[in-house]
């Protein structure tokens, strides 16, 4: 039984203020469980008063989603059925495929190994054969032993250089550093580029790389480590800006956005409620933007009060050609560049997912969209397997895929018409969704190019989620602009099958050169240039 709770309004900042009054008598670690106790209870407050909460939706917050994938929300629906084979992406894997390597990588998969050629010791080519004694060798490729070992993210190398002194005079003789160690820095690019590459690529927060470093007897404090990349960061700031205006040119952006936190911007929110005068948008989001052209994708991302639709328009400012792009993005409006012309496509994943949530409630209607828009996806993954140009696969999808989603949007109105579904049930705003953008989710079947969804985008967030989740905040607006940059030069990087480290690397020991010409060091043309600039 309930009992009767007294209801007291207090606002978000108000609990944030009491809770820096009460840090004086609490430890640290005890300030932080109570401020996301207290920022996890005003969310959930939030969110349970939207429009949008429903169990289902709670669940997930609390608890984390589930697997989309078709077989497993279908499962969902049906407790007492065996569990379905797994699936890859939306539709059922070939029975016939062969398993994965279970985690088994060749030495191929070592491109940065130190390689050492190992001659046989006693044979080698145009000897006799020691076995049957008549027939002669000859040369087979190299048989490849792969051999790992542990090593600290970063080392270094202590110098003890001899010293003599004259009994005489005084005078103190020391051994000068070997090789070029003597212009050396005390921390060299490659330096940078691990911290770089370990905080902002794989979400590691300095003072976890300190305890480690510590731990491992090569201390690296975090206010050298942010040091390092900052100065980093601003060597690499002309190939940033090119990167965004090569972005510009795109053919297809994909954009969307993540709460993130600024300390910062936090605190200048509160002392503007304090004085009387809140700010018109106290919101923090990491917005990223993928731009695709000639199948070279580019990933940005901006951290700030902007949305996604705000850092795209200041982005496609700088756009030359007049063709307005294409631009995928889900259905918020605050993704759009309103001021920027884009021929705009909605995300058909988005759509599906909203069906998803209802799959308890409603499961024949559920499993019919999905295994209709599953027929899509499959011609998708077609059309991609045969390499198609964007005219054919325009076409292929035409063909194939116009009739399934006909027959889909009849099915949806048929429902509305024949009263078979209450409007303003959770299926009924499902379908609502969907007839409203149908346009925009349709776009594939009308103009080359389109994707079908924002997952690009949506994958490449994963890097700023990622951060979010490890290191929770940015503590100033510098830093955020900072964590940007590298996770733009990382996220294309790997977009691009190129090497970060290298890349970040090659970049600190070219600065002249990055400097006169940032378009000749992008991370997908930057070795024909290291080639060039070895050779001059």
């Amino acid at each position: 039984m309930a009992r009767n709770v007294e209801r007291v309004e207090v606002n978000a900042e108000q609990l944030a203020s009491i809770a820096d009054r009460a840090r004086g008598v609490l430890s640290d670690e005890e300030y932080k469980t109570l401020r996301a106790a207290l920022e996890t209870l005003s969310y959930l407050t939030k969110f349970i008063a939207s429009q949008k909460a429903s169990l289902r939706r709670l669940r997930e917050v609390l608890f984390g989603s589930k697997t989309e994938k078709t077989a497993a929300v279908l499962d969902q629906a049906k407790p007492d059925a065996p569990p379905s084979a797994p699936e890859d992406g939306l539709f059922p894997k070939d029975p016939k495929a062969k398993p994965q390597g279970h985690g088994r990588n060749g030495a191929q998969a070592y491109g940065a190994a130190e390689r050492e050629t190992v001659a046989h010791p006693t044979l080698k080519p145009k000897d006799r054969c020691p076995e049957c004694r008549r027939g002669k060798l000859y040369a087979l490729p190299p048989a490849q032993v792969v051999r790992v070992r542990g090593q600290a993210p970063l080392g270094a190398t202590v110098y003890e250089l001899g010293r003599v002194r004259c009994n005489l005079c005084g005078q103190v003789f020391t051994a000068p550093e070997p090789g070029g160690a003597a212009a050396a820095k005390k921390y060299d690019a490659t330096a940078g580029s691990m911290i770089a590459l370990l905080k902002y690529g794989s979400g590691l927060p300095f003072h976890r790389l300190e305890a480690l470093q510590r731990d491992l007897e090569t201390p690296l404090p975090t206010s050298t480590q942010w040091e390092i990349v900052r100065d980093l960061g601003r060597a690499c700031e002309p190939v940033h800006q090119e990167l965004i205006r090569q972005a510009a040119q795109g053919e297809v952006l994909h954009n969307d956005d993540t709460g993130m936190k600024i300390l910062e911007l936090m605190k200048e929110h509160r002392e503007q409620i304090a004085r009387g005068d809140p700010p018109e948008r106290t919101g923090v989001f990491t917005s990223g933007i993928v731009s695709t052209r000639e199948g070279r994708r580019i990933a940005l991302f901006f951290t700030g009060k902007k949305h996604a639709g705000e850092n795209l328009a200041e982005v496609l400012a700088r756009r030359k050609a007049s063709v307005p792009p294409i631009q995928m993005c889900d259905g918020l409006s605050r993704n759009l560049p309103h001021q920027m012309r884009t021929i705009v496509g909605n995300c058909l994943a988005h759509g599906r997912r909203q069906f998803v949530e209802l799959v308890e409630t409603f499961p024949e209607h559920v499993e019919h969209l999905l295994v209709e828009i599953g027929k899509v996806y499959e011609n998708e993954a077609k059309a991609k397997a045969q390499k198609l140009s964007a005219a054919d696969r325009l076409r292929f999808h035409q063909e194939r895929s116009a009739p399934v989603m006909k027959a889909l949007k009849a099915w949806f109105e048929g429902l509305l018409a024949n009263k078979q579904v209450e409007p303003h049930s959770g299926l009924g705003k499902a379908i609502r969704y969907m007839l409203k953008r149908w346009d925009k989710l349709t776009l594939f079947l009308r103009a080359p190019g389109v994707p079908l969804d924002n997952n690009l985008c949506e994958r490449a967030l994963k890097k700023a989620i990622l951060n979010r989740k490890n290191a929770y905040f940015y503590k100033t607006q510098k830093g955020a602009r900072i964590g940007d940059l590298f996770m733009s030069l990382i996220a294309t990087c790997q977009l691009v099958h190129a090497n970060p480290f290298e890349y970040l690397t090659a970049l600190q020991q070219n600065l002249r050169e990055v400097h006169l010409a940032p378009q000749r060091w992008m991370p997908w043309n930057y070795k024909k240039a290291l080639r060039d600039a070895t050779q001059n």
